[in-house]
C-alpha cells in the first residue's frame, strides 16, 4: 500500500522557522525531518509515497523530485488555491492513491514496525484503523477512549473520562471511508474518522511505543536531541 503524507499546512506552531521552509524541509539533526521519515517508511518496506503538499510544496518536489535517488516512488497532489483540510487534502489525492493506503502526518515521527499496522488493517476487514498509545494525558490531550481493542469513542473536542489514549498518528484506510464527503469542501480527517467510529469501521491497533513530532518548538528540539544522540 502507500503511505500518504499530510504536509500541506501553514505550520504556524514553528513560527518564523516554517515562513520560508516548509515542514517536511526543516532540518533536525542536520538534515531535512522528511529524511528521518522515509528512513522509517523503508524500514518496514514501504517505498510508495504521496505528498498531500501545499504551503511551498514546490520546494519539496524541487529537493526531491520522484525520490529515486532515495529508492523511493513518489508522487505529488497538490493542495490548490486553497487549504482543504487533512481529510480533503486526502480526497483530492484519491486517485493516485488507490483502493488502501497508510496515511502519516508530515511532522511525525514514529518508530514502530508500520508494516505490522498494515497487516491488522487488512485483518480487521475495517473501511479503517487508528494507531493509539495510552498517553494519559502526558504529551499532549488524550482523545481516544480505547477499550477492549476497539474504540469506543474519538473525539477531540469533547472528552470523556475514559480517555487514555491518544491518535498516535498514522491511519490506515480504504478508499471507501471517503465516500459521501464533498470532494471541493474542507474536511477534516476527524470527521472521516468519527464517522467510521459511529458506524462500526474503525479499527484500533495500539502501540506501546511514544510518538515524536516537530509540529512544536518543543517537540522539534526534543526529536533533535534525540535523534542527534543516536538513541532513536
Amino acid at each position: 500500500m502507500p503511505v500518504a503524507i499530510l504536509a500541506g499546512g501553514l505550520a504556524k506552531r514553528l513560527g518564523p522557522i516554517t515562513q520560508s521552509v516548509p515542514k517536511l524541509l526543516v532540518e533536525v539533526a542536520g538534515e531535512p525531518f522528511f529524511n528521518h521519515q522515509l528512513r522509517l517508511l523503508k524500514q518496514s518496506g514501504l517505498n510508495r509515497i504521496v505528498l498531500c503538499v501545499g504551503h511551498l510544496g514546490e520546494k519539496i518536489v524541487e529537493r526531491y523530485g520522484n525520490g529515486a535517488k532515495w529508492g523511493v516512488t513518489i508522487e505529488y497532489s497538490f493542495d490548490g488555491p486553497a487549504l482543504r483540510g487533512t481529510g480533503g487534502a486526502l480526497i483530492r489525492a484519491l486517485p493516485r492513491l488507490g483502493g488502501a493506503f497508510y496515511v502519516l502526518y508530515g511532522d511525525s515521527y514514529l518508530p514502530i514496525d508500520y508494516r505490522a499496522v498494515g497487516d491488522a488493517f487488512v485483518a480487521s476487514g475495517k473501511l479503517g484503523l487508528m494507531t493509539v498509545f495510552e498517553n494519559r494525558e502526558q504529551y499532549d490531550s488524550s482523545n481516544v477512549w480505547f477499550e477492549d481493542g476497539r474504540i469506543r469513542v474519538y473525539d477531540k473536542k469533547v472528552k470523556v473520562p475514559q480517555m487514555r489514549h491518544i491518535d498516535y498518528g498514522l491511519g490506515v484506510f480504504r478508499a471507501e471511508a471517503f465516500a459521501g464527503f464533498p470532494a471541493d469542501a474542507v474536511v477534516d480527517l476527524a470527521q472521516v474518522q468519527q464517522a467510521l467510529v459511529n458506524r462500526g469501521q474503525l479499527a484500533g491497533y495500539e502501540v506501546k511505543r511514544r510518538f515524536y513530532e516537530i509540529g512544536s518548538v518543543a517537540g522539534l528540539q526534543e526529536l533533535d536531541r534525540l535523534l542527534t544522540s543516536g538513541r532513536a
